[in-house]
């Protein structure tokens, strides 16, 4: 099992009292520690204003901000946790995950979502369409960029997003960016994930649900014929199935393992105002051999 971090932005308030600047230079210092202790992907949220109960804090736009990273890293795998589909138009999307690829040496991987602040989508002119419509909006999308991100030219016409024999290149710094879906949805999530996906990233589950959405993972696969096996299943750790450092988190760390995850993301945002954070994360991680 592989072991990512998220960093800092804004969103969890993890800036509240810092000016930019020095919120940005501790960001950078967290993301050289993380490469430094071995963890194996650094990972951004898609937010532009922090949780609520809402109030002014810097909050950075997060391609900016892993294209930055990228600048000042030069191992760890890079993405986002999830960006939110409608956001950006698809084939933007495609473009700048491509060059953000070239960019890092091909190191990106494009995590993608459907979204679901409702605060944010409003203040920010996005309107807050139901659910289905999210979906449908993500599933556009993802039609849209596997066509952009693959070979020739790309066109697709769908209600959401839609191209006309658009010319991308450079797709990619080699192959081909692995891609990312979030969310817990099985009906229509992990169907996406199994059409579109190379990782199904699953959000704050418990070990023990993990175990049981497996099988359900694998069936949506067999549906279309995939073999189960290609499609990674991650999680990433926050809230419930977070525990205190220590022989807490040594523990879970060991059930995710043992449940089968290929990668969980362990929240980083307290490097910020604790230089010693990722340390004792890292600790935790190589007493189980996963660092």
């Amino acid at each position: 099992m592989k072991v990512g971090i998220t960093l800092p932005q804004g969103c969890d308030r993890e800036y509240l009292g810092l000016d930019a600047h020095t919120a940005w230079s501790r960001t950078i210092e967290a993301a050289r520690q993380a490469e430094a202790l071995g963890f194996e992907s650094l990972w951004l949220y898609d937010h532009f204003q922090v949780d609520p109960p809402l109030i002014d804090a810097p909050v950075f736009e997060p391609f900016v901000e892993l294209t930055a990273i990228a600048g000042v890293t030069s191992r760890a795998r890079l993405g986002h946790l999830v960006l939110a589909a409608a956001y950006r138009p698809a084939a933007l999307t495609a473009k700048m995950i491509s060059t953000l690829d070239v960019v890092s040496g091909g190191r990106a991987e494009l995590g993608i979502g459907a979204g679901w602040k409702e605060d944010e989508w409003r203040a920010y002119g996005y309107g807050f369409p139901d659910a289905p419509e999210r979906l449908a909006i993500l599933s556009d999308h993802l039609e849209v960029i596997s066509r952009m991100l693959g070979p020739g030219h790309a066109t697709f016409a769908g209600q959401y997003a839609s191209v006309e024999d658009a010319i991308h290149e450079p797709k990619s710094a080699g192959d081909r960016i692995p891609v990312l879906i979030g969310g817990n949805g099985p009906k229509v999530t992990w169907r996406l994930a199994a059409r579109f996906a190379d990782e199904l990233n699953l959000d704050a589950m418990m070990p023990h649900e993990l175990e049981g959405a497996l099988p359900v993972i694998a069936s949506r696969c067999e549906e279309i014929g995939r073999d189960p096996g290609t499609l990674r299943v991650s999680v990433h750790i926050w809230g419930r199935p977070d525990a205190p450092a220590g022989s807490e988190r040594r523990e879970r760390l060991r059930q995710f393992r043992d449940a089968g995850a290929s990668r969980v993301m362990v929240q980083g945002f307290a490097a910020v105002s604790d230089p010693g954070h990722l340390e004792r994360v890292a600790e935790d991680c190589a007493a189980v051999g996963l660092l």
